[in-house]
């Protein structure tokens, strides 16, 4: 397989910068650790109800490996039964394309106001940004979302977007932007909230939305949430636009279940969302109601490169989150510290794929290899590998950090020569008896004082496993004997 794009941008991102930022700020990192935590334990608490939460999710990834393995025939499958059933259906390769899709269908539609359900292919795109531009009233109307559009921010999660703030930050907020009397009360805040959007849905002439999938047996779009917003927003509008990353499609109506089981219960701990919409083209003569004009725009934006790389298996993700949910570095930090849009395990992965690999290379070197992440996804991803094989792209295209790359040099020249690896060994401990106090040493220099600022480090033991094993066994045998 072929390796995907190198990069698309020139500019490098400072994500060490921005993750000593957010370390620094400890009411961010005790709002996002209790907030993801809770996420977490709400997953593995319900988890088990599936009776084998294992066969579902290993049944799940090989529905996707197979979609992937055939995603050409599916997607021109989906395409033909959108088109039969009334709708029109747009391909677009470029993020650029598909902006421009979406802005010329609302022109000659004549629309003046659009809302929007909460959808990380548009935020992929900058979608919002592109229709305010081009004219457009645009309202985001997930409450998170529309949150974040207030305080002009990007979401920090893939499922809970403005998981970084609390209801004290939101209060304030609304204070400022909408006008009513400071409260931390939640109902208080959904209600000032929801008697703004009511009057977006009122007046709005264009929905858009996302897809979590693609049915390309019917030609169906499944939407989920836990607010009404979607249905609003695919259902009161004369014209209804879902924008669709081309890895959503799944074969049939029968595999939906199975997504829709473990969709709800990894992302938020719930056994399935409020809200389970299926939109298959626009209004019949009858229907109560629904659009007058239906269409799907079906976006690459390098995904085929990803298709036919090393790192296919990322296409699996279906965007519940859980992996940020149970990663040690992403509780820490939350989301905009990874500077782009889908943060966490999986974002590490994907983003310099999809947004260049030299401008978010530091983003793979950023994780610990746990296996929190694979432990969690519900199709099995195995993430930690991904980033291994992002490393080692990173290292062949002589992108290393110089530390790390003379580091394991020095490490590999040890390993090889039993001599240089003792004397290592000796004269290391040496230098860390100098300034260790109780057998630990609080104070290291370059590289390792990034360890011993937070903590402390073990002074090596003074004599080598390898010996104490030869004594220990040198003792049983003499006690046999005897």
């Amino acid at each position: 397989m072929g390796e995907p794009q190198v990069t698309k941008h020139a500019v490098r991102t400072d994500f060490k910068k921005s993750a000593g930022l957010a370390l620094a700020n400890a009411r961010l990192g005790a709002a996002m650790n209790a907030a993801t935590l809770r996420q977490d334990t709400g997953r593995r608490a319900i988890m088990p109800e599936l009776g084998d939460p294992l066969v579902v999710r290993e049944l799940a990834k090989a529905i996707k490996n197979h979609t992937l393995q055939n995603l050409d025939r599916y997607l021109a499958q989906l395409a033909d039964n959108v088109r039969m059933n009334g709708g029109v259906v747009h391909f677009a390769q470029t993020a650029e394309q598909a902006r421009a899709i979406i802005c010329d269908i609302a022109r000659k539609a004549g629309i003046k106001t659009i809302v929007k359900a909460k959808s990380m292919a548009s935020e992929e795109i900058e979608l919002n940004d592109a229709l305010e531009a081009a004219g457009f009233d645009v309202a985001e109307t997930d409450l998170g979302e529309y949150i974040l559009q207030l305080a002009a921010e990007k979401p920090s999660h893939i499922v809970t977007p403005v998981l970084h703030k609390t209801r004290e930050d939101i209060g304030q907020l609304f204070h400022e932007k909408l006008g009513i009397e400071y409260t931390g009360d939640p109902p208080t805040l959904t209600a000032a909230a929801r008697k703004v959007l009511r009057e977006k849905f009122r007046h709005a002439d264009m929905g858009i939305t996302g897809a979590n999938f693609g049915v390309a047996e019917t030609g169906t779009i499944c939407i989920v949430t836990n607010e009404g917003n979607g249905r609003f927003c695919s259902s009161r509008p004369r014209v209804v636009v879902s924008l669709m990353g081309m890895e959503k499609v799944i074969p049939r109506m029968r595999d939906l279940p199975v997504f829709l089981k473990l969709l709800a219960k990894s992302a938020t701990g719930q056994r399935i969302t409020c809200y389970t919409s299926l939109m298959t083209g626009p209004r019949r003569p009858g229907d109560f109601d629904g659009p007058e004009e239906y269409h799907l725009v079906i976006m690459d934006r390098g995904r085929s490169e990803i298709l036919g790389s090393e790192f296919r298996d990322a296409l699996r993700c279906i965007r519940c989150g859980a992996c940020l949910n149970a990663c040690p570095v992403y509780r820490k930090l939350g989301g905009h510290a990874y500077q782009s849009v889908y943060p966490g395990p999986i974002g590490k992965v994907i983003t310099p794929l999809l947004d260049g690999v030299i401008e978010y290379e530091q983003l793979p070197l950023a994780s610990s290899l746990c296996g929190a992440c694979l432990e969690a996804c519900p199709v099995r991803i195995d993430l930690p590998t991904l980033l291994l094989q992002h490393r080692d792209l990173i290292s062949r295209r002589n992108r290393m950090p110089f530390v790390w790359k003379w580091g394991f040099k020095g490490w590999r020249i040890a390993m090889q020569s039993r001599f240089i690896y003792s004397w290592g060994s000796w004269f290391g401990r040496l230098f860390l008896s100098v300034t260790a106090k109780d057998g630990w040493v609080s104070r290291l220099f370059g590289p390792g004082a990034g360890w011993t600022d937070h903590r402390d480090f073990p002074l090596m033991a003074a004599k080598p496993f390898h010996r104490r094993w030869a004594t220990i066994q040198q003792n049983v045998n003499e006690e046999g004997k005897s």
